[in-house]
């Protein structure tokens, strides 16, 4: 869903239904209506006091629905690809500036680009029974629906038959997706053709393929393994979420433009807190300005461990995060605040708070490769339902704040397979071995064909 095109709706609504409104009261005059007495009383017998009338009722109308917004509604920040982390300069766009830093970086020598893992593709609450989406992830085309029976089903978006997209114009039929062109009809759980309008006998090789997929914790996931091997390990469940203790407070969207590897190493960073996330959330996400002398009263304390579990969840790290704000060079107490983010394979990240007067919560951190150098980045939080909706909402505006600092880093930056490091950035090499069991030997990678000219 997003956020801008919603309330650019709603306003337009509104601004229309006032000048409705105003017209109607200019034209007709108010004893057509049967009361003429209140008009008089309230002095607005007028036309022009009428229409002042409805500009005024309008304008506490669009003042309600801003206040409805900021307290109650769901925070929903989506950001396209060229909006954060690149610097348009010389009256250039953002998209401009975006495509040329794409065309000209240099990549490095990169790890493979689909690691094995589980992957979130949407969520729940963004796909009702009977919705087709298109989704692109892992480079691939996919088309994820809800049947008749609640079950979200994820299956390749190119029908086998000649190739016309299934969730371009395909329909929902009971626990099938049925194609918009001949009418096949393919089953959602294992892709099979059930249907053939026109055919006496369904062949028993006709069948899409049909991603393995789960639904958990408010979210469709899909599992990828360049083998074809069945998903090695579940995704956890975050109970306060199924037992509807915690609800959802909103979500912010990025796209990145790295590798996928780039991403969750920063969580062994330790060193770049201290000097990207220190400036206060007030200095922005520019890095040409967070130093600024203006917001240097606000600075924010990071203490962070790092550490890979054991088996039988050698897939997962945890990081233990300790933060504490100043303000004029006082500590704040009642903001110090403790956070575990378990990092659940490649691509899911548990970001855990508890905290006793700010209450208790999670964001999902859901890296999803869209291409071999694109990463879909959500924030997805899930808050006690009763804690006002402020909290996890300025919650999630921080955390998106400190983020897009690092987009600003990510989308710019070479990837250095050997890169040079001083003792104290050891949890940097630990995190990469540690990262590299989600690679296989056939894991595909990204393969460039230059053009040069030898002299």
């Amino acid at each position: 869903m997003d956020l801008s095109g919603n309330s650019l709706l709603w306003k337009l609504l509104s601004v229309a239904v006032l000048v409705l409104a105003a017209a109607l009261l200019l034209v007709f005059d108010p004893w057509d209506f049967g009361y003429p007495e209140l008009w008089r009383k309230t002095g607005l017998a007028g036309a022009p006091a009428r229409a002042a009338a409805c500009l005024v009722a309008g304008v506490l109308l669009l003042a309600a629905g801003w206040l409805y917004r900021l307290f109650f509604a769901p925070l929903e920040l989506l950001r396209s690809p060229e909006d954060v982390g690149y610097v348009a300069e010389d009256g250039r766009s953002r998209a401009r500036a975006a495509n040329e830093v794409r065309r000209r970086r240099k990549t490095g020598e990169l790890p493979p680009v689909y690691p094995n893992g589980w992957y979130r593709v949407l969520d729940s609450h963004m796909l009702e029974r009977g919705d087709v989406r298109s989704v692109t992830v892992l480079g691939e085309q996919v088309a994820v629906f809800r049947g008749q029976d609640g079950k979200a089903c994820v299956v390749d978006a190119y029908c086998p038959h000649l190739g016309a997209n299934l969730a371009v114009g395909g329909r929902v039929v009971g626990s099938c997706i049925e194609c918009p062109f001949h009418g096949w009809q393919f089953r959602g759980e294992d892709g099979k053709c059930v249907r053939i309008p026109y055919a006496e006998k369904v062949p028993e090789f006709a069948k899409v393929r049909c991603w393995p997929s789960c639904e958990v914790n408010g979210q469709v996931l899909v599992w990828f393994h360049c083998d074809g091997e069945q998903p090695g390990w579940r995704v956890p469940e975050q109970r306060e979420i199924s037992r509807g203790e915690w609800v959802y407070r909103g979500r912010t969207e990025h796209f990145i433009s790295a590798h996928i590897e780039e991403i969750p190493e920063n969580a062994a960073d330790i060193a770049h807190l201290a000097h990207l996330h220190t400036p206060g959330i007030v200095s922005g996400v520019d890095l040409r300005y967070t130093n600024s002398k203006t917001w240097e009263f606000i600075r924010h304390d990071w203490k962070v461990e790092w550490n890979p579990e054991p088996e039988p969840n050698k897939h997962c790290s945890q990081m233990l995060v300790k933060h504490a704000l100043t303000v004029f060079g006082r500590h704040w107490p009642l903001l110090d605040l403790s956070v575990v983010a378990r990092q659940v394979g490649p691509g899911l990240v548990f970001l855990l708070f508890d905290h006793s007067f700010l209450g208790r919560g999670v964001i999902m951190h859901c890296v999803t490769p869209v291409e071999p150098l694109l990463q879909c980045v959500s924030h997805t939080i899930f808050y006690q339902s009763s804690i006002p909706p402020l909290v996890p909402k300025f919650i999630l505006r921080a955390e998106c704040i400190q983020f897009e600092r690092d987009v600003m880093i990510w989308n710019n930056k070479k990837y250095i397979s050997n890169p040079m490091l001083v003792k104290e950035d050891s949890a940097i090499q630990k995190h990469r071995r540690w990262f590299s069991q989600f690679y296989s030997e056939n894991s595909p990678r990204l393969r460039y064909q230059h053009d040069t000219l030898d002299f």
